[in-house]
């Protein structure tokens, strides 16, 4: 089912809207202790790998962009959400997606793929 930003799931908005602002310590409170994230090939496991990707690859970036909402999927087991970005990272333009699942409140698993 299609969704609005408003409709998203708070724990969703809450860090998207930290990793937009690079609020590594907000973006990370939003992950169960023994989540998974995906991004680039590379799986980050639990709370120390996840912190260090936000530190490294989100907010250590060398790249500055602006990223915009485009569209959100409600699926059975999480939520799919779009956003368009540009920079001045290599190419300039890209079009992601963050498949998120929840348990209760919390992530327990991104993925984060074109």
């Amino acid at each position: 089912m299609t969704t609005d930003w408003d409709a998203l799931p708070h724990t969703v908005k809450t860090f998207m809207t930290a990793i937009n602002d690079r609020d590594d310590k907000q973006a990370l409170a939003m992950f169960t202790t023994d989540a998974a994230v995906t991004d680039n090939g590379h799986v980050h496991t639990g709370r120390d790998e996840i912190r260090a990707w936000l530190a490294t690859d989100v907010s250590g970036s060398e790249f500055t962009y602006t990223s915009e909402f485009t569209d959100a999927i409600t699926t059975d087991t999480g939520v799919d959400v779009g956003q368009h970005l540009e920079g001045d990272f290599p190419g300039g333009v890209a079009d992601l997606r963050y498949r998120f699942e929840l348990d209760g409140s919390l992530i327990s698993r991104l993925v984060i793929e074109p």
